[in-house]
């Protein structure tokens, strides 16, 4: 696939990263010269230097036979105009852009056909508030991933000693509970993957990824973790664009506490968030302030300044005084590796939670969502199975008849109720019927299945998507 990127920063370059290694031709477009370098010398792509949103600069891109652009510049404007060029002037068939004002998300005819002619918008801040709040409301988890509009769940979880399926086999755990279908997908230990089966021990400080309906998620986590106390008190250093979806998001159901350096930025806060909301200026890494706000109090403290630095600090900090549990937003994916687990218990890199979003509109066959699990080293996939047993690779077979490549695991399939597509969850009384299936040897799948499948290695996900492709003929 030819793809334009217009953008050089973090999730422009993560974005450019990931999609080179799948072997797509990729260029990037950017006016800082120094960027560009940098990333050609890391990368096998083609760079062009100049201003997104001059169609010479789109047309020197190769914009004239692209297949997608993805418009990640710092800027709103930059990356709206750039997808109305694209399409009115180029005629690109697919444009992506990434946005930061909510306004643009609750006014889709401003961007869609007729305006910027966007196909999908992706907004990185409201992403990662999404993927927080999960953590919230699963606080023994190291990630919770939906698939199927939310009808299953996907979690990342330490095992510790002492947990009831811990030092045990995973066989045990369909034993423990006879009347809730639950799958191990997939386990790493000491950072190594081990291909889980029934025998296979779960050894304490192992990560474990486990796959179940959503309902049944809180039941999977009490089997390897010791269940932690609801998060109720909350203490978010950095009242940015994250920091005040998150405020926002958390309401008056829990007691809030923000901690914001600038004083106008404090002001701007108070109005924009509830009162029972505690805005405080001041800096996050001064222990004498969390000392007076009694961050030991607090169930969860969330660093999300714009620095790094200050975001691990802060949060050792905090967690040195007491404070349960610590998140930090990190956006070099070195420093995270290096901190999480220690003083700091997750380390979230922005560019890796939104990278998902956008491989969803890139990849071949009908794929739905796609999560990026392990910093990128893995991933999670939904597709939808179509077609007939003639035109399909997958449907009508079984699992263990599917080519499956090595380090691919069907893990579930969603189905609806009725046949046929299953249609949206949200938001609808009348929500279709649907079945959460755990995938074993013998599970038939059927067209308009939500087929999850679990990738170890991203290096194979070109030969799963082949998989999911449908034949000519079916057409």
């Amino acid at each position: 696939m030819k793809i334009i990127i217009l953008g050089a920063g973090r999730v422009g370059a993560s974005v450019a990263e990931s999609l080179v290694s799948e072997r797509n031709d990729i260029t990037v477009v950017d006016t800082d010269v120094v960027q560009l370098a940098q990333l050609q010398d890391k990368l096998d792509l083609r760079t062009v230097a100049g201003n997104g949103t001059h169609p010479p600069v789109l047309e020197q891109a190769g914009a004239a036979d692209a297949d997608m652009l993805i418009a990640t510049a710092a800027r709103d404007e930059t990356n709206l105009v750039a997808c109305h060029l694209a399409a009115r002037q180029f005629n690109v068939p697919t444009r992506i852009a990434r946005i930061r004002a909510p306004e643009f998300q609750d006014h889709p005819e401003i961007t869609g056909d007729g305006g910027f002619y966007v196909d999908h918008l992706i907004c990185p801040e409201q992403t990662v508030t999404d993927y927080i709040w999960k953590l919230i409301q699963f606080p023994e988890a190291l990630q919770v991933l939906e698939f199927a509009d939310g009808r299953a769940g996907l979690i990342a979880v330490r095992s510790y000693a002492g947990g009831p399926l811990v030092s045990r086999p995973i066989r045990d755990l369909r034993a423990a509970h006879p009347n809730i279908d639950m799958r191990v997908v997939a386990v790493f230990r000491n950072d190594r993957s081990i291909r889980p089966d029934g025998d296979t021990m779960i050894e304490p400080g192992d990560e474990v990824f486990l796959l179940a309906a959503s309902e049944h998620i809180r039941t999977a986590l009490s089997d390897l973790r010791r269940m932690d106390k609801p998060v109720r008190r909350v203490m978010i250093a950095g009242g940015g664009n994250i920091g005040l979806r998150l405020a926002r998001a958390l309401g008056t159901q829990y007691q809030v506490k923000v901690i914001e350096a600038n004083r106008t930025r404090c002001n701007y806060l108070s109005t924009q968030l509830p009162s029972s909301t505690l805005i405080l200026n001041g800096d996050s890494t001064d222990e004498d302030l969390l000392a007076d706000e009694a961050v030991a109090d607090m169930d969860l403290f969330v660093a999300l300044t714009s620095d790094d630095e200050n975001n691990i600090m802060s949060c050792m900090l905090a967690k040195r005084m007491g404070a349960r549990r610590t998140i930090a937003l990190i956006n070099r994916q070195a420093y995270a590796d290096l901190v999480e687990g220690n003083r700091i218990d997750i380390a979230i890199v922005p560019s890796q939670t939104t990278i998902g979003k956008l491989l969803a509109h890139v990849r071949r066959g009908d794929v739905v969502a796609v999560h990026s699990l392990r910093r990128g080293a893995a991933e999670a996939l939904e597709a939808i199975a179509h077609g007939d047993p003639k035109s399909s690779k997958v449907v009508g077979r079984r699992i263990e008849q599917i080519d499956l490549p090595r380090g691919a695991t069907i893990g579930a399939i969603v189905r609806s109720a009725e046949g046929g597509p299953l249609g949206p969850l949200r938001g609808r009384r009348d929500a279709p019927q649907f079945e959460v299936i755990m995938a074993h040897h013998d599970t038939v799948i059927r067209s308009e299945d939500h087929v999850i499948v679990f990738v170890e290695n991203k290096r194979i996900i070109p030969k799963v998507e082949k998989l999911f492709e449908v034949g000519v003929g079916f057409f």
